[in-house]
This record gives C-alpha cells, sequence and structure tokens, in this order.
C-alpha cells in the first residue's frame, strides 16, 4: 500500500491490483462497520486506488496503515443481485471469435460466472463488474459508438458493465437487460454497489 495525503481531511491509498483495493475496501467496511476506523465521510474505491475522504486525522489513520494485515477478499453472504439478460448484443459473435468459441458458449460462460462490483463510476449506477478469468479479457472496440442504449451488457478489458442510461461507448456489446440501475427515488438509488454480487440470467430473446 502507498498511502498519501491528499488535502486536509483526505487519504489516497494506491496499490497494485484490483483484487488488492476490493480486499483493502472490504476491510475498510468491515473496521467501519466495527467502529474501529475513525469517523469519516466517505470510502471510495476505484481501479487501482481507494479514497477515504472526511478524516480529522488522516496522517493518523497513515501511519496505522502499515501494520495492517489485510485478509483475501471472501464472497460474502448476502445473496447475488441476479440481472435477466437476453444476449442480443450487436457484438455479441466478435466476442465469440475473440474468445474462439460459439455465441451459445459466450452466453454459458457468462451466465455461469459470479461477478461482484469492484468500483461504481462513468455514470450513476454504473458498477465496473470483475469475475472473468483473464483469458476472457476483451479490447475495446476501435471506434466507439455515439451511442449506446440503455440497459446494454458490455464487456472491456477485465470488466462486464450494464449502461444505466444511454450514452457514447466504446464497449463491447452482449446483450441487453431492463433491470433499473438506477433511481433517485430509490433508497439507495443505485443497485449495485462496491462488493455487490452480480448473475446475469439468460432470458429469451424474441426471434
Amino acid at each position: 500500500m502507498r498511502p498519501l495525503p491528499v488535502g486536509e481531511h483526505g487519504l489516497l491509498i494506491e496499490l497494485d491490483s484490483a483484487e488488492e483495493v476490493e480486499a483493502l475496501h472490504a476491510e475498510l467496511l468491515r473496521r467501519a462497520a466495527d467502529g474501529a476506523l475513525p469517523p469519516l465521510r466517505e470510502i471510495v474505491p476505484a481501479a487501482r486506488t481507494v479514497l477515504l475522504d472526511g478524516l480529522a486525522d488522516p496522517r493518523g489513520l497513515l501511519a496505522e496503515l502499515a501494520a495492517w494485515d489485510i485478509p483475501p477478499l471472501t464472497a460474502g453472504h448476502r445473496p447475488a443481485v441476479e440481472i435477466p439478460v437476453r444476449y442480443d448484443g450487436p457484438d455479441l459473435a466478435d466476442v465469440a471469435a475473440l474468445w474462439d468459441v460459439t455465441p451459445d458458449e459466450v452466453v454459458r460462460r457468462h451466465s455461469a460466472t459470479e461477478f461482484h462490483v469492484a468500483f461504481c463510476g462513468f455514470a450513476p449506477g454504473f458498477g465496473y463488474l470483475t469475475g472473468l478469468p483473464e483469458p476472457l479479457h476483451v479490447p475495446r472496440r476501435d471506434t466507439p459508438r455515439t451511442k449506446v442504449p440503455v440497459g446494454s451488457v458490455a464487456l472491456a478489458g477485465p470488466y462486464t458493465g450494464v449502461y444505466p442510461r444511454s450514452s457514447p461507448g466504446g464497449w463491447q456489446l452482449i446483450g441487453t437487460a431492463d433491470t433499473v440501475l438506477w433511481d433517485p427515488r430509490r433508497e439507495p438509488a443505485a443497485l449495485l454497489s462496491p462488493g455487490t454480487r452480480v448473475r446475469f440470467v439468460p432470458q429469451e430473446t424474441a426471434r
């Protein structure tokens, strides 16, 4: 861990991998729930960092971090969020070619994987989901789309994601979900939060 002060009340912790970020984030949440962390406003994970904001004494916590023993991430006890998907994306065949399998096998492998939310960003409600093994990581499209439809289930690098609203994007689109990921009238507004387990459930595609 490489902790760095951010302003007067923040601490940014840099790590070497997404797995280390997820394990540290889980440990921070556990310690916060147990009352073993000083009061703070936010704990925000990203791809290689965790930001702690609203600390009265960031340097005091910084000194403690070096002695922490961070256990590896384990599966949570909460049931996984299930997201029904029609595997009808325009890039499904391209992903099948990259994986050197049939489109049906892409559906089988993707839906058989238990994902979890590594961090959130890009748009309200968008979770970066990890879980696919490295041989199944795919590149972004050479030419991004100017408009990706809301609900698009997509792959890029090590991540799977579901677009919570229509926006430009360069991820590989393999399906469509109708699940509402962000609803300001809901508490919490975001269906997915860091650490949430997610499974995709194949649905029949209209022919």
